[in-house]
């Protein structure tokens, strides 16, 4: 009966081609049955995500992608850079453990769960330091997917400026489409473009902290390696250089996936896991947050 209802969400997810019924769809089904963490839902949101952002490489040009790219790489490194930094400072400032203000660092100054998830063993973090952490993320997270895109309204955002924007300001890529996907389609590629490249520099802090903390395990190294299959499905798409109507079938091929990936994000939410945070966290996580938008909206604002 529970598989069974959660296929049925799932449908009407896809039906309702909207982002934000999709991701909460998936946090009413993970408390109407208390999902545990090895719940299909639950281990293959992210993969979903990905498959849809692979996808969507296909519809954009090496040229555009390469524009966008190459006007906010010197912007994205400073900023990655001092909201890590920051975050380090802010944490030990408010009395919070040496690897929570890691994961809660990292996380908002590059890519969110996938940042922390990497980080998580080559620091030696325990289970529910990266639980707390996750949760934190994930909330901010969800509200930025509905709250985004009526700022980006109302202060009459084009849809380069809001892609450029939603991607340097919210953690998690799956919900850098997402919030693309309530603006418009048309920030999409500008959003996930941006986003993937802030991604990458997830190998100059793993190569960091796997110095810091003298763990040079392989096992414990993990890249979201989909970046480079995302960077070989532009070069396809460029080389094959489909027309419109292949491109609109594409297009819908990858919003096919993104929400079934956001369903699946959504299931990810652990009820328990709320009552275990500590004020200060939250603190921290919100603060590095409110630092980060206007921070963020500034340098869009100065290059576009």
């Amino acid at each position: 009966m529970k598989t069974l209802i959660g296929l049925i969400l799932i449908v009407i997810s896809i039906y309702s081609k909207s982002p934000v019924v999709s991701l909460f769809l998936g946090i009413f089904y993970s408390f109407s049955f208390n999902l545990p963490r090895d719940y299909f839902t639950k281990k293959y949101g992210s993969i979903f995500i990905q498959i849809g952002i692979v996808v969507l490489g296909l519809s954009i040009s090496l040229t555009k992608a390469y524009a966008i790219s190459s006007s906010f790489l010197p912007y994205i490194s400073l900023y990655v850079l001092t909201i890590f930094l920051l975050g380090i400072f802010l944490g030990n400032l408010f009395g919070i453990d040496k690897k929570t203000t890691l994961l809660i660092s990292s996380g908002t100054a590059i890519c969110g769960a996938s940042a922390m998830a990497a980080i998580a063993p080559i620091i030696k973090a325990n289970s529910n330091q990266l639980l707390i952490s996750i949760t934190i993320i994930f909330l901010l997270n969800s509200l930025a997917i509905i709250i985004f895109p009526y700022v980006g309204t109302y202060l009459s955002m084009n849809h380069d400026m809001f892609g450029a924007w939603i991607a340097l300001s919210i953690h998690d890529t799956s919900s850098v489409v997402g919030a693309a996907m309530v603006f418009g389609e048309n920030s999409i590629e500008f959003a996930s473009t941006l986003k993937l490249g802030r991604t990458l520099f997830l190998i100059p802090l793993i190569i960091f902290l796997s110095y810091k903390f003298k763990n040079n395990d392989p096992k414990n190294i993990k890249f979201p390696f989909f970046v480079i299959f995302f960077v070989i499905s532009i070069c396809l798409g460029t080389f094959l250089n489909f027309n419109e109507q292949i491109l609109i079938y594409i297009k819908l091929l990858s919003q096919l996936f993104l929400l079934i990936g956001l369903f699946f994000i959504g299931s990810q939410i652990n009820l328990n896991s709320l009552f275990v945070i500590k004020p200060n966290t939250i603190f921290l996580a919100l603060l590095l947050w409110f630092i980060a938008i206007p921070s963020s909206f500034f340098i869009v604002q100065n290059i576009i």
